[in-house]
C-alpha cells in the first residue's frame, strides 16, 4: 500500500490539502476483491428533484447531515477488515453501525489504494491507475466535499462501490446512462467515453474532478449524493448514519422500498449494506450479502 504523508486535520478549511504521491509504491491483492456496481443507478431525474434540491447540479447538503470542514482522522483509524450482513431500514435499532464506529478518511482511503491501483485491470477496462491519477481521485474527492458538504468518507465509498476507483471505467446503461468513477446519473466526466470509444490514458485531473462532481453534486439529468443526503433527511427525518444508508438506496434505485428495508426494491439489494461496510473498513475480505445472488 502507499503511504502518503499525514495530512493534518483542520477545523475549516479553504481549501483541501493535496495529496502527495512522493515513492508511490502498490502491493498487490492476489485475489479479486469485491467491487462494482455492475446493474447500473436508477436514481431520480432532474424533474423528480425539486422538492428535495434546488436543482440538480450543483447540490450541498442542509441541515444536520452536513458536513462543513475536512478531518481526516474523523474517525476510529483503520476498523476491521470483514463484511457483516446489514438488513433492514439502516438504523441502529436494526444493527447497523453508527457514525461513531465509521473509520477515517485518510485510513480508508489508503486501504482502498490496493484496489484503485488494480481495479482497472481486473475488469479489462485499460491501464491501472497510476500514483498521480490516485492522487487527483483523493483531491477531487477534498474539493468537492467541501462544496457539497457530503462527508468525504462517504463519496469515497461510493466510488469503490461504483468502478473500484477505476479512472477508465465504462459507462453501463441499464436504463439510466451511467458514466464514470462514481456512475452518475448522465454526467459529462469520464476517461473511457461511450460516445467516442477514447480511452484517456492519462486521465487529466479535470476528468477525474468532474467524475466526482457529478456524482456528488449532481448533473443536470438527476441526483447526486448531496441530493439523495437531503432527501433522506427530508422524507425520513435522519440527519446521522441512517442518513447516508438511505441516501446510498436512492443513490443506486431512485427510491426506498415501501416497507423501508433497504435490501429491497430494484437494483442492486446489497448495496447500502456494502456502503455502511465500506464505511467501517472492508475492503478484501469476501463479500457476504446474498441478496444479489
Amino acid at each position: 500500500m502507499v503511504f502518503f504523508p499525514a495530512v493534518l486535520a483542520f477545523a475549516a478549511l479553504a481549501t483541501a490539502t493535496p495529496f502527495r504521491d512522493e515513492n508511490f509504491k502498490t502491493s498487490r491483492s492476489t485475489s479479486i476483491p469485491f467491487f462494482g456496481n455492475k446493474s447500473g443507478n436508477f436514481m431520480r431525474n432532474s424533474s423528480e428533484s425539486a422538492e428535495f434540491s434546488i436543482q440538480a447540479t450543483g447540490g450541498v447538503v442542509t441541515g444536520g447531515a452536513a458536513v462543513s470542514s475536512i478531518n481526516n482522522n474523523d474517525g476510529i483509524g483503520a476498523g476491521s477488515d470483514r463484511y457483516v450482513m446489514y438488513r433492514g431500514d439502516g438504523s441502529l435499532e436494526a444493527g447497523w453501525p453508527t457514525k461513531d464506529q465509521w473509520v477515517s478518511f485518510e485510513q480508508m482511503f489508503n486501504n482502498n489504494k490496493v484496489i484503485m491501483s488494480q481495479s482497472c485491470g481486473w475488469n479489462g477496462w485499460g491501464a491501472d491507475d497510476s500514483g498521480p491519477e490516485i492522487g487527483a481521485i483523493y483531491n477531487a474527492i477534498q474539493q468537492i466535499a467541501l462544496e457539497t458538504k457530503v462527508d468525504h468518507r462517504f463519496v469515497l465509498a461510493v466510488i469503490i462501490q461504483e468502478s473500484g476507483g477505476c479512472v477508465r471505467v465504462p459507462t453501463t446503461d441499464n436504463g439510466v446512462r451511467n458514466p464514470g468513477l462514481m456512475q452518475s446519473h448522465n454526467g459529462d466526466g469520464t476517461c473511457h467515453s461511450d460516445r467516442t470509444g477514447t480511452i484517456k490514458n492519462p486521465c487529466p485531473d479535470k476528468d477525474i474532478t468532474l467524475m466526482v462532481r457529478d456524482g456528488t453534486a449532481g448533473t443536470a439529468s438527476g441526483d447526486g449524493l448531496a441530493q439523495t443526503i437531503n432527501q433522506a433527511t427530508a422524507q425520513f427525518g435522519v440527519t446521522r448514519s441512517r442518513a447516508f444508508y438511505i441516501a446510498a438506496r436512492l443513490y443506486n434505485s431512485g427510491s426506498v422500498d415501501p416497507s423501508n428495508d433497504l435490501g429491497k426494491g430494484i437494483a442492486t439489494h446489497c448495496y447500502s449494506s456494502d456502503i455502511a461496510n465500506r464505511l467501517t473498513g472492508w475492503v478484501l475480505a469476501n463479500h457476504g450479502c446474498p441478496l444479489d445472488g
